[in-house]
């Protein structure tokens, strides 16, 4: 009876002296990771986006829709998200994405609005919901 007892007792010791035997300061250092390093010639440098203006009859812009361009009149709905807004038409909904706040202002749930822009399909988004659509100028329709 004495065995039955001792066998657990003795297997409870050697588990914790085992546990008590890795120290980590005795543990060899991990060498910090190398950091990418960027040569001039892999920078690449991105457009800035243009400065709000004012376009033809007063109508708020922020550039040129360039190619690709595409209108969308509709009215401005809340996304599931916070601080989200779609914009749906014939073709799809659309997630309105604003480089400058004070377009985004301009876009509020409920107006009806014509936005011209560029859908973005490969951007990334917390909203969830509708295709990105990057807003060159906005007015009320």
């Amino acid at each position: 009876m004495l065995t039955t007892r001792a066998v657990p007792a003795v297997l409870f010791l050697v588990l914790a002296a085992g546990c008590a035997s890795s120290d980590p300061a005795a543990a060899p250092a991990e060498a910090p990771a190398p950091s990418p390093s960027t040569s001039p010639s892999e920078v690449i440098d991105l457009p800035v986006p243009t400065a709000k203006t004012s376009g033809p009859a007063g109508e708020p812009t922020s550039g040129r829709p360039g190619a690709g361009a595409k209108t969308i009149t509709g009215t401005v709905t809340a996304g599931v998200e916070p601080n989200c807004l779609l914009l749906s038409d014939s073709t799809g909904s659309y997630l309105l994405v604003f480089d400058d706040a004070a377009m985004r202002q301009d876009a509020q749930v409920g107006r009806k609005v014509t936005v011209v822009g560029r859908a973005a399909e490969g951007m990334m988004s917390t909203c969830q919901q509708g295709t990105p659509f990057v807003v060159t100028s906005i007015r009320a329709a």
